[in-house]
């Protein structure tokens, strides 16, 4: 059906399998992702490891997505299920809409539990729960302090935050900083679960010399530090190579700078967005700077995962950044004049910048292993199976992971104390 000659609504559910579904074993939807597998956001480079995962201990998965949003150069497990359904074709309802669709198809399929992502689909929980089904939600970061949403989506957010505190079973947050946000403003208490980082390393070389460039990776949005990079860029080229990942996705002023740098100066790359992971992966493992601007939201994936590979890290200043990179990263201000003073400090230091890859990598092995994330997400989603919840069947024992791999998500239940 279209609406007003724009947008398009499928309310019919496509399908697909891998194995048949074997009765007897617990089931899990993941809702408000695009897809799998995918690689546009973090939490869709999660489910990527954290589906599997729960195949590999029993659990039957289904992951909802939008329409043309999954990638070929993933490898999907047949053993996941995928379902695709449709919503309003709008950067604004998009996820609203395909939250529904997703959320009216699992009510019709009653999982023993949901995970669910994003706040925007705290206004679908009530469906859930009405159906008996458990949701554990991961609340993700702030959306509604993101610049580039207008008023009317930063109330949207805001709201759909409120349904989540009012309706999740449970809430996961991925840094603890976010956990006190939520306590704070919300009353709620959520299990502290990060995003994890892979520690192997691209065979392929990046494509210039190691230690020899500057690299940002992010999406071209404000809070990310992408304009002040920009003008900190041509400094940067005079005496390195600048290379710049990431774009809009839909085009725009800063598609244009970034295009604009690489044809004025020879020594700045754009390469736009990159998909492919062992492409990335060499560039963060070779950079001589990782510059990380991203001042919103909790733990970055992009940041766990340049820290894994052992990236020199400058980041921008915030609660979030410090709260992942502890004490080995060179930290600054959010001005072009500082990026490039910090920058340049750590680039002229060959011994600083072997301390601090060291350092990351082992920070990124001992707390943001994808491991122990994927661990703690299937102990605490089978924890909604226990005797008591909606459904509960005997499902034998839990997971035979030693308990020594998973995040103690009881202990670290954030209290009213904490701060970051």
């Amino acid at each position: 059906m279209r609406l007003h000659g724009h947008w398009d609504i499928e309310p019919t559910a496509v399908v697909m399998w891998g194995n048949v579904t074997e009765q007897g074993r617990p089931t899990v939807a993941i809702v408000g992702t695009r897809g799998y597998p995918s690689h546009y956001g973090g939490f869709e480079t999660a489910v990527r490891y954290i589906a599997p995962y729960l195949a590999d201990r029993g659990w039957d998965v289904t992951v909802y997505g939008r329409p043309g949003t999954t990638s070929s150069e993933h490898e999907a497990d047949r053993r996941i299920r995928t379902v695709t359904t449709g919503g309003l074709q709008s950067k604004s309802l998009s996820t609203l809409s395909v939250g529904l669709t997703s959320s009216l198809h699992a009510v019709r399929d009653r999982p023993d539990v949901a995970l669910v992502t994003n706040v925007a689909n705290g206004f679908w929980l009530p469906l859930l729960r009405a159906r008996g089904i458990p949701t554990v939600v991961n609340v993700d970061g702030i959306e509604w302090e993101r610049a580039k949403w207008g008023r009317v989506a930063r109330t949207v957010f805001r709201t759909g935050a409120r349904f989540t505190a009012r309706w999740a079973t449970e809430i996961i947050v991925d840094a603890k900083a976010i956990g006190s946000h939520w306590l704070e403003n919300f009353g709620r208490v959520g299990h502290f679960i990060p995003y994890g980082g892979e520690a192997r390393e691209s065979t392929d070389p990046a494509p210039l010399p190691e230690g020899s460039y500057v690299l940002m990776v992010a999406r071209f949005v404000p809070e990310n530090t992408v304009l002040e990079f920009f003008e900190a860029a041509p400094a940067l080229a005079e005496t390195h190579d600048v290379v710049i990942v990431g774009s809009t996705g839909f085009g725009g002023d800063l598609d244009d700078r970034a295009r604009l740098l690489a044809e004025q100066h020879p020594r700045i790359t754009w390469l736009g967005h990159v998909s492919d992971d062992a492409l990335l992966h060499a560039l963060w493992a070779d950079a001589g700077a990782y510059f990380h601007g991203h001042s919103v939201g909790g733990t970055n994936p992009a940041l766990v995962q340049a820290m894994a590979l052992g990236a020199p890290v400058v980041a921008r200043d915030t609660v979030y950044n410090r709260e992942v990179l502890g004490d080995h990263a060179e930290f600054t201000a959010p001005d072009p004049e500082s990026i490039v003073t910090s920058i340049r400090s750590v680039l002229a230091d060959p011994e600083r910048r072997a301390t601090m890859s060291a350092s990351a990598k082992r920070r990124a092995a001992d707390v943001y292993s994808w491991q122990k994330v994927c661990a703690a997400y299937e102990r605490l989603l089978r924890a909604q199976l226990e005797p008591g919840r909606r459904g509960n069947r005997d499902f034998g024992a839990a997971s035979g992971v030693d308990d020594e791999s998973l995040f103690d998500v009881d202990k670290r239940r954030l209290e009213s104390s904490q701060t970051s």
